[in-house]
């Protein structure tokens, strides 16, 4: 297992508490380029963009938020910014007009009065929410929003307007279903099925998950979903080693395979527990792989960190241990320096203007430190002899030292060089043309550098 050390980040103030789920990664102003969306337990949303340490937008909320997430959650074709709070205040914040006043604007910040700083839409829910998922979960190419709460409830909304457009005031969330879990519900995420339709999918204590049917027609979206709210679940535990019932588990869903094709058919979801157990499975049930790991984890993500099209699977401890893994196996972990009170991973856009994959991690001493330069050439060991043999300047200068192309002669070559180093220059020894000192000029073993040493006579 290789060891990574990331240096390049930027460290955000930020003064607030905030839960694990309140904190995410997305085009909030529809300039497609990512910004960090955080919620705090006072009930402030803040917005950080580019690499300022300050906000760049604050917002205002009922309540202290639980959870926040980004996306077209109205069906208009624009992300807006979601909050949701524990007393079960929802709230929509429009920002792709904040993104055009600051663009005329010379002042890096957003200065409103505290009407401006308000949601344009605010409705009530049921309270206790614990996280929230946008996504198309029924295959209708519309999204709904998914809430998981505490009381291992999970319901599922829409958003609904007049189909005439008269009254868009009456616009609002309609409910469409509740289910019923069995265990606490840690994790939501949309997985493609067998056949290639999208599947939502809950975490369940144990290592863990069900299968949530939408079985919703448009005739009773009007809120009966509440009738039955334990039937159309599907609970599924993983098989190998015996976990602990009540332990906290993590998923994540819809992990690319690099192709198009591949990725649309029996998509790929990892697992991962608070007893460090990870796993990589696929929506036959097939088990890819399992990782047993001596840390706490509590988040699970996908970032495609080699740049190939597949996502690999990353999991935080509450330690700052972070677990890469890719689809082979193959395992790097990185250190954060701090304790860790909330992480997550994606697109961000930092210093180089261009959203680029990123690692984000909430310390318990004030600051968002965002790890802005991850990427990885690649994930597996490197055999530096097949490296070399790939480049062409490599082979252009074997010709030069009249080995030719490349050989075992060559690689004999190599392999002295690296294991046999030459010998040391031997000293040089001479007399200036003053009688009265010596200067003896040597070469260091360690370095290109010279060492000189003067003595009288």
């Amino acid at each position: 297992m290789r060891s990574l050390n990331y240096a390049q980040r930027v460290s955000l103030d930020f003064t607030g508490t905030l839960f694990p789920h309140a904190i995410c990664l997305g085009d909030a102003d529809n300039d497609s380029l990512n910004e960090l969306v955080v919620g705090d337990t006072s009930g402030k949303l803040l917005v950080y963009k580019n690499d300022d340490c300050k906000p760049w937008i604050t917002r205002t909320c009922v309540g202290m938020l639980t959870c926040v997430a980004i996306g077209d959650v109205c069906n208009k074709g624009k992300n807006l910014v979601v909050a949701v709070g524990a007393e079960g205040w929802f709230h929509l914040f429009d920002l792709t007009a904040a993104a055009a006043n600051k663009a005329d604007s010379s002042s890096q910040h957003e200065f409103l009065s505290s009407d401006d700083q308000k949601p344009f839409f605010t409705q009530h829910i049921p309270a206790n929410t614990k996280v929230i998922l946008i996504s198309d979960i029924d295959g209708d190419g519309r999204c709904e929003l998914v809430v998981g709460y505490t009381d291992r409830v999970v319901r599922a909304f829409r958003w609904e307007e007049p189909s005439d457009g008269s009254d868009l005031g009456s616009a609002q969330l309609v409910l469409l279903k509740k289910w019923l879990l069995e265990g606490q519900v840690d994790s939501l995420s949309v997985n493609p099925g067998p056949e290639g339709l999208p599947e939502l999918m809950v975490s369940q204590p144990g290592c863990g998950y069900a299968i949530l049917l939408c079985s919703w027609t448009q005739q009773d979206s009007s809120g009966s979903g509440e009738d039955g709210p334990s039937r159309d679940v599907v609970l599924h535990l993983t098989t190998g080693r015996i976990h602990n019932k009540n332990v906290s588990t993590h998923l994540i869903g819809s992990i690319s395979k690099g192709s198009k094709e591949e990725s649309s058919k029996c998509g790929l979801f990892a697992l991962c527990t608070l007893d460090g157990t990870l796993k990589l499975m696929d929506s036959s049930e097939q088990l890819l792989w399992s990782v047993q790991v001596d840390h706490q984890l509590f988040a699970l993500q996908k970032l495609d960190v080699t740049g190939d099209g597949r996502e690999e699977v990353v999991a935080c401890a509450w330690d700052g241990q972070t677990y890469i893994i890719d689809h082979n196996r193959t395992v790097v972990r990185f250190q954060f320096d701090e304790n860790v009170n909330a992480f997550c991973a994606g697109q961000y856009t930092c210093k180089e203007g261009k959203n680029t994959p990123c690692l984000v991690y909430v310390s318990f001493n004030n600051k968002i430190h965002i790890y802005w330069k991850v990427q990885l050439e690649r994930m597996e060991s490197t055999n530096m002899l097949r490296v070399l043999e790939e480049k062409p300047e490599f082979k252009n200068h074997l010709k030069a030292l009249g080995v030719g192309e490349y050989s075992r002669h060559a690689e004999s070559l190599i392999r002295k060089l690296i294991q046999s180093p030459p010998s040391p220059v031997p000293p040089i020894k001479f007399t200036l043309t003053s009688p009265l000192f010596v200067v003896v000029i040597g070469r260091r073993d360690d370095c290109d550098c010279f060492e000189v040493n003067s003595s009288a006579i």
